[in-house]
């Protein structure tokens, strides 16, 4: 135990002189020998603007083609500058907002001027890292020749497929986007995570005076971490504790929207167009690569940003357990318990104890699928099946009144095979029926059908389907009829047409008749004779 303290004095001191959870692992003596000990870790922040992708628009916003003159708010009058896109001297490209300015030259990106007002000046700039970045300090945009009066900064976290207000900027906030202004100092822990409008960035007070625009990172942590951010443990406390937070720092893309130029703060004096534009010299996004607490590196691999990760982590993120180690166990690592978090190791797959396998007692058999990069169950029992045996085989539906590991939890469906569809039911035991077939199990038939081996319809009852002619109806099947009539519902007359059925009851005979008995008594006259 003694030795265990100092141990853990030891990594506060290494944690204080390399900052902290810079470390993923370290060899550590026991009696057994040494073994590796592994802690929560993440990279060092850098400057995120190295590796930045930056796309402008719309096209054709970029100053220069075709060649045109500007100038500047302090001298409106004096339009002698000229952008010109074709000559490396006077071009002002996007490329040079990310440049590392050497010899005191500043180099800026720039659009064209505001000639077609009263139609909006309108510029995007996408700042893109194929990668989740956290941040880790302020923000930073250069303005040359004086900062917006309206702009505002989008935060996409899926890779810009759909993005989110992460700031409003304005000289008057109310009037720009219906927003009260507030200041980030002004915040309180519930609300940290508001996304607000400032007016501290967009009011004119010289283009030379105060040219930066800020998203306040630092004052931020400092709601939790204190004026000097002397209390990290409390902010990496905050960050597990409080949901939304540590998510409010995380993008991977990053967009201005410029909505309105500088106006050198009077109206737009229509006269002279040629002095509204923007013009950015550099843009500061410090922060870390988001390796969610498995990585110490993070290192740019084929044009990418990858972490290098551990604790039996893969992928650009460390979001996924390694080939060979059970997939449902991944967990984003922890800040707690300071000074070293949690890891959250991912566990090895394919051992043969049940519960490694998490079947949930039906099977004690995984197996690995590599191009899922998934474990599954192997021949579940007790009528169940699924990537951890925790559904029923067709045929069979959950017992609701069972725990998942019971051997009774699926109960057999017993669907009637002739009036159901086939052997499945839903999850509370109800099979599908055929036409005319009810019941839970399709064994009865609904009103209007019979069952014979099946529900068919009623060929006849005692409301609709009467059977006429003094026929009776016999169990819905069939009309028994009398002699002298036939059909469905012994509607048809077994007589011709005309004529009467019953020969026997006639008074009258036919001619043929007659005749007949006339040759008969001739004969019988004649034979007597002789």
């Amino acid at each position: 135990m003694h030795l265990q303290a100092v141990f853990l004095l030891l990594l506060r001191c290494l944690a204080s002189t390399l900052g902290q959870y810079d470390l993923c692992k370290s060899l550590v003596s026991t009696d057994e020998g040494s073994v590796w000990e592994h802690y929560a870790c993440q990279p060092s922040p850098a400057s995120m603007k190295d590796y930045m992708r930056i796309k402008v628009d719309p096209p054709g916003i970029t100053c220069g083609n075709p060649p045109e003159r500007f100038c500047t708010l302090e001298n409106p009058y004096l339009c002698s500058d000229e952008c010109d896109a074709s000559n490396p001297d006077l071009a002002h490209p996007p490329q040079l907002m990310q440049d590392r300015e050497r010899n005191g030259l500043i180099t800026y990106w720039q659009t064209v001027t505001w000639s077609r007002h009263p139609e909006p000046l309108l510029a995007n700039i996408t700042m893109s890292w194929n990668k989740s970045l956290e941040l880790t300090d302020d923000i930073q945009i250069a303005f040359e020749y004086g900062r917006p009066t309206v702009m505002v900064l989008d935060k996409s976290m899926d890779h810009g497929r759909s993005w989110q207000p992460y700031q409003f900027y304005a000289d008057d906030c109310l009037d720009a986007f219906n927003m009260q202004p507030k200041r980030v100092r002004d915040l309180s822990p519930a609300n940290l995570t508001r996304v607000i409008c400032t007016e501290e960035y967009s009011r004119w007070v010289g283009s030379k005076n105060d040219k930066h625009v800020k998203f306040e990172t630092r004052a931020r942590f400092a709601v939790f971490a204190g004026f000097r951010l002397q209390n990290m443990d409390n902010l990496y406390t905050r960050m597990e504790s409080m949901k939304g937070l540590r998510d409010f720092f995380t993008f991977t893309n990053l967009r201005l929207r410029l909505l309105r130029p500088a106006l050198g703060g009077t109206y737009v004096q229509r006269d002279n167009l040629l002095k509204y534009f923007y013009a950015i010299s550099n843009i500061e996004v410090p922060a870390r690569c988001k390796c969610n607490l498995h990585a110490s590196q993070c290192l740019l691999i084929d044009g990418n940003l990858q972490c290098q990760c551990e604790h039996n982590t893969t992928g650009q993120d460390c979001q996924r357990c390694k080939k060979g180690f059970k997939a449902k166990s991944w967990k984003a690592g922890s800040y707690l318990p300071p000074p070293t978090g949690s890891p959250n190791t991912c566990t090895i797959a394919g051992s043969p104890s049940g519960s490694n396998c998490e079947c949930n007692g039906h099977s004690n058999r995984c197996s690995y699928i590599d191009y899922l990069n998934i474990v599954t169950c192997v021949s579940c029992k007790h009528n169940t099946r699924g990537q951890n045996c925790q559904h029923c085989r067709l045929g069979y539906f959950r017992n609701a009144s069972a725990e998942l590991d019971d051997e009774n939890v699926c109960i057999e469906c017993n669907c009637n095979q002739l009036g159901s569809v086939h052997d499945r039911c839903n999850n509370t035991g109800f099979c599908q029926c055929k036409d005319g077939a009810t019941g839970a199990k399709c064994d009865d038939c609904v009103p209007g059908f019979y069952w014979k081996q099946g529900c068919y319809p009623n060929v006849c009852d005692e409301e609709m389907l009467l059977c006429l002619n003094g026929g009776t109806c016999y169990l819905n099947q069939k009309c028994v009829c009398p002699p002298e009539y036939k059909g469905v519902l012994c509607q048809e007359s077994r007589c011709e047409a005309g004529k009467d059925c019953n020969g026997a009851s006639s008074p009258h005979l036919s001619t043929a008749t007659l005749l007949l008995c006339t040759l008969l008594t001739y004969l019988l006259a004649t034979l007597t004779h002789h």
